[in-house]
């Protein structure tokens, strides 16, 4: 996959059955993409990125300066997200099977004794999957109806540089496992976003049609999940 280097910004070029050229700045360290009609020359496409040097480091700066969790240790009055809301964690030993649960504002992490940190985060991840999965399967049978499509499989998975992607021969969907964290809302507009894929493999005008059509306020969503804090590179990025 060819790049364009300009000064300290590397940028990863793609080129596709496409009309217009599209530059994009991913969150969580900023990288930068450009997708491009296939037939663009190479040094047209550095002039073009060139010209738009400011707004990406705009970009970029926006999400560098996005706030980051702490990196976690998985104690007791530690802070932990699930669906948009903060809750504390709870760790409670006990001679039984492990377990999480909410309680009221509680993120409630049953463990054996003496159980490391690395076993209270595997436990803990296993809840977090659970409960996407269970979420994103209601959401998809939802949409499913609404845009005449089939989701063959979907997974869920960690993933550095995306929210989710979309396989369309396939019809496979995966997901970012830091999507259980945040509001339902803004899992609700990758899953659409995902979906539409299989209507519209790429992010042209009838894709941002189709995105207006089933999701009106996706922008807004789009901003508010790209506002909300990112994990420490040390759990899970």
């Amino acid at each position: 996959m060819p790049e364009i280097v300009l000064g300290n910004i590397v940028i990863t070029v793609t080129q596709k059955a496409i009309k217009n050229i599209h530059l994009s700045v991913h969150p969580p360290d900023g990288r930068v993409r450009i997708a491009a009609p296939g037939k663009m020359k190479l040094d047209t496409i550095r002039v073009y990125a060139i010209s738009k040097l400011p707004w990406i480091k705009q970009q970029q700066k926006k999400i560098k300066s996005q706030k980051r969790e702490a990196p976690r240790e998985f104690i007791t009055r530690e802070s932990h997200y699930f669906l948009g809301k903060r809750y504390q964690l709870r760790v409670i030993e006990l001679d039984t099977a492990p377990v999480a649960h909410i309680t009221h504002n509680y993120l409630e992490l049953y463990v054996r004794p003496g159980a490391s940190i690395e076993k209270r985060k595997a436990i803990l991840e296993n809840w977090y999957r659970e409960q996407l999965r269970e979420l994103v399967t209601s959401m998809i049978a939802k949409w499913e109806e609404k845009m005449k499509v089939r989701v063959e499989a979907f997974g869920i998975k960690k993933m550095k540089t995306k929210w989710g992607t979309c396989n369309e021969e396939a019809k496979r969907i995966w997901l970012n496992f830091e999507l259980a964290k945040k509001p339902k809302e803004c899992i609700e507009y990758i899953v659409v976003h995902e979906m539409v894929h299989l209507k519209e493999r790429h992010h042209n005008d009838r894709f941002i049609a189709y995105m207006n059509q089933f999701l009106p306020e996706w922008k807004q969503l789009k901003n508010d999940l790209n506002k909300l804090p990112v994990s420490h590179i040390d759990w899970g990025y």
